[in-house]
């Protein structure tokens, strides 16, 4: 089936990521067991609340500092958390720019308001830009939307306002649970090995 719809991840496809920075960050507060938290495969549910938008990031903060010492301030869990977020090359901006004129393109991350804050901000400082808004058709981010990757419903309801057929779209995703959860609804879902590839080469081949 021909290809109309691209939904895109944002950390770790677009966006370079290093969840060890955050986890060593975290270890270096004091807390030496983080990864038992968080990691791109699993997280408890105070990060699930965050990505869902159920809390704000004050109460994110409040909540981190139940497992670090009591003299850790805000500034340095945000800084912290904050640290797996590393550049987003030109090269894959001018890439979507590219795509954004044959299909129907669009952003879905499971993301919080902590990390986004500064992810503009760094946009801003790089490339002048507030927002990725100018390189896709819409922008969905799981805090503002109330659910998260990969629960089926939030492909459903992205599909639903985008009028997409699951059928004739593709999403890229460098988690695999992730890449179920949309598979399980019909959508052409594709792993990215970070390690070994990069997302320009892989959507190119599966758009040849």
């Amino acid at each position: 089936m021909k290809i109309k719809n691209i939904i895109f991840d944002l950390g770790g496809v677009l966006l370079n990521l290093n969840y060890q920075l955050t986890i060593d960050a975290f270890t270096e507060l004091g807390n030496q067991d983080f990864q038992s938290l968080y990691t791109q495969a699993n997280q408890t549910d105070l990060f699930n609340q965050l990505e869902k938008g159920e809390i704000s990031g004050e109460e994110f903060i409040s909540g981190i500092k139940n497992y670090l010492p009591e003299s850790t301030t805000d500034e340095v869990i945000i800084n912290a958390w904050n640290a797996m977020l590393l550049d987003l090359p030109k090269e894959r901006l001018d890439f979507l720019m590219e795509l954004k004129s044959k299909y129907n393109t669009v952003l879905l991350s499971n993301t919080n308001t902590i990390h986004l804050e500064f992810f503009h901000k760094q946009l801003n400082e790089v490339y002048g830009e507030s927002s990725l808004s100018n390189y896709f058709k819409e922008l969905y981010f799981s805090c503002a939307m109330g659910m998260r990757k990969p629960d089926a419903e939030i492909f459903e309801t992205l599909c639903k306002k985008e009028g997409f057929d699951p059928k004739e779209t593709l999403f890229i995703d460098d988690s695999m649970q992730h890449i179920e959860g949309a598979k399980s609804i019909g959508i052409q879902a594709h792993h990215l090995d970070v390690k070994n590839d990069n997302v320009i080469r892989l959507v190119r081949s599966l758009l040849a």
